[in-house]
């Protein structure tokens, strides 16, 4: 079980599923009407069939025992009509439900995936993405079916159950208080089961949640497991997940045999004591047959109102369970789309200043708290319209300083400013809007190639501006797709190369000419005359934006105006390309290789 999971099941407060399921109100109010009708009809259906008794009673004690046909047929004949109306009546009842309970799961999913994606990315670091996919499918069907039918027959069988045992004890109150007698104990087994099986209903949601993110790993990564042949300890492992999940529902079938056992047998015993002591009664006289037949007719209708209560006790738990789930995610504090306090003073900063670190502190939010922060004191100066290249070795903090631009983390200490304004008293949709982002790991969607570049900029929607953007990326191949730029590109794109797949995202982050540019590695996928064309073409976007760019080769460096490098969280020099290599040993050792330099004079090489 996935670490945030495990703490989870631990630290979900103990709320009794009734107060847990009242959260869901909410979601409910705007049918109640309609499920208020269903649940009233319900009732009505299941009362009628305690009717069926008391003709019994008549037909009995009348027609049967006074010798007349007619009378017994008139008996029949209600009975089949009675019959007729309970089955209309529960078909009613399920065209009541069946629409609006469906638009609360629909209103359910879509509040979850709005929630989503306004979650912090640190939130989404944390949580195994399974666990986020059970919950939006798994765990809203619970809901929906909870809501259709344990919900409304818990009261509907309640009510059936209470009016039932008011006919016996009219009929014969001392045999109504023999099939009184298992009350208190019923009561007591299922208070025990309803916490035994609220644990276990937890242990295998959270299991199913992990054999999720099992299956999508696998499919995500059936290239790295095909390429190492690793298809059968997969195969094992998620053998073993399904068992440790399989162990779990029997543990919930062995609780609920038990509660169905227990509610079973008592009324059963009890029935047949009422049995025993009737026929004694009746052959005495002091007892009617009819009366008899009545009352052993009413408890055998109450067989099923009372045998289900302990499957519906169990949805219940089940839908309780669903809901903590739920509300695991809808609790969790999205990213704050307001402008803070200061905004209207940041307004009136400088607005040619470029992008500026001030003091900038980073430290992961489940990082160990005597580990040393990923970024330490970085300040730097991006000046307006400038290209900063930012180098570095693994780890150094690169990737990270980069993801501070847009949001994706806040800053633990000091600031970062675009012309002058704090990103942190911006909208995050303007700052959305003046920042775009290539980074390093290139994700397109089971789109077209055209919805995939155009969601870099969604005001840019004429065919003019994403030619311009596949043509900066060197994207041409993309006519050459069965569609073009319609071409479905599949999940994450793999029906493309490498190299095709990081073109799209760089297409992506110029197609909308931003502000500012933040490019984590964009060419490390291309081949070098294909690079080298990219190059030449990002020049021209790079001239009017004021861009960061990761940079791992001299050739990428090359495109920037000036370098910083970035050593164990902090910027230790700055300066242009030529500067480093001459004062800076780490950055020689960084970019060591041959590369080439155009002076006045001609072309020179240098060997660093």
């Amino acid at each position: 079980m996935p670490t945030t999971t495990r703490a989870t099941t631990e630290t979900t407060g103990q709320l009794s599923a009734v107060r847990t399921l009242l959260r869901l109100w909410p979601y409910v109010r705007p049918v109640r009407a309609r499920w208020a009708g269903a649940a009233f009809v319900a009732v009505l259906a299941s009362c009628l069939a305690l009717v069926f008794p008391l003709v019994l009673k008549w037909i009995v004690d009348g027609p049967v025992t006074e010798r007349d046909p007619g009378g017994v047929w008139l008996g029949a004949g209600v009975l089949l009509a009675l019959g007729i109306a309970e089955a209309l009546l529960f078909g009613l009842r399920r065209w009541l439900v069946a629409r609006p309970l469906a638009g609360v799961e629909a209103a359910l999913r879509a509040d979850l995936y709005r929630h989503l994606q306004r979650l912090p990315v640190s939130f989404h670091d944390r949580w195994a993405s399974g666990q986020l996919l059970s919950r939006g499918t798994t765990d809203l069907m619970v809901l929906r079916m909870f809501l259709a039918f344990p919900l409304t027959f818990l009261i509907v069988n309640g009510v059936t159950i209470l009016a039932g045992l008011t006919v016996l004890i009219v009929q014969d109150w001392g045999l109504g208080l023999v099939l009184l007698a298992p009350a208190v104990p019923l009561i007591a087994f299922c208070y025990r089961f309803e916490d035994g099986y609220a644990k276990a209903s937890r242990r295998a949601q959270d299991q199913v949640g992990d054999l999720t993110t099992v299956v999508e790993e696998s499919v995500l990564g059936i290239r790295v497991i095909k390429g190492f042949g690793r298809h059968r300890s997969q195969a094992r492992a998620f053998r073993d997940l399904a068992r440790t999940v399989r162990g779990t529902e029997l543990v919930k079938a062995r609780l609920l045999a038990g509660i169905l056992t227990v509610i079973t047998l008592l009324p059963e015993v009890a029935l047949g004591a009422a049995l025993v002591i009737g026929t004694i009664q009746v052959s005495d006289g002091s007892l009617s047959a009819g009366t008899l037949v009545a009352f052993l007719s009413t408890a055998l209708a109450l067989r099923w109102p009372i045998e289900s209560i302990g499957f519906l006790l169990a949805m219940s738990q089940e839908a309780a369970t669903a809901t903590r789930r739920y509300f695991e995610v809808m609790d969790a504090d999205p990213e704050d789309p307001r402008v803070l306090a200061d905004a209207n003073a940041d307004a009136d900063a400088d607005t040619d200043d470029g992008l500026r670190f001030e003091g900038v502190a980073f430290r992961y939010p489940d990082a160990a708290e005597n580990s040393a922060p990923t970024l330490a004191r970085v300040d730097l100066h991006i000046r307006s319209g400038e290209t900063m290249a930012l180098v570095g070795s693994t780890g150094s903090g690169k990737t990270t300083l980069t993801a501070l631009v847009p949001r994706l983390y806040d800053v633990t200490e000091g600031r970062i400013t675009l012309d002058g304004r704090d990103i942190t008293a911006m909208p995050r949709a303007e700052l959305r809007e003046l920042v775009s982002v290539a980074f390093e790991e290139p994700t397109l969607f089971s789109a077209s190639v055209a919805d995939n570049v155009l969601m870099g900029a969604p005001a840019a929607t004429g065919p003019e501006q994403l030619e311009q953007a596949l043509d900066v990326a060197q994207a041409g191949f993309v006519h050459r797709l069965p569609d073009g730029v319609d071409t479905e590109v599949g999940e994450q794109g793999l029906s493309l190369s490498g190299g095709q797949r990081q073109r799209l995202a760089l297409a992506r982050s110029v197609v909308g000419t931003p502000r500012f540019l933040i490019l984590d590695d964009p060419l490390s996928a291309l081949d070098v005359h294909t690079e080298a064309a990219v190059e030449a073409a990002l020049r021209r976007v790079l001239a009017d934006s004021t861009a960061l760019v990761v940079a791992h080769r001299p050739s990428t460096v090359l495109l920037a105006d000036r370098v910083a490098l970035l050593s164990e969280g902090r910027i230790t020099a700055v300066g242009t390309h030529h500067e480093l290599l001459r004062t800076n040993g780490e950055y020689r050792h960084l970019m060591s290789g041959e590369h080439t330099e155009e002076t006045g004079s001609g072309t020179e090489t240098e060997r660093v």
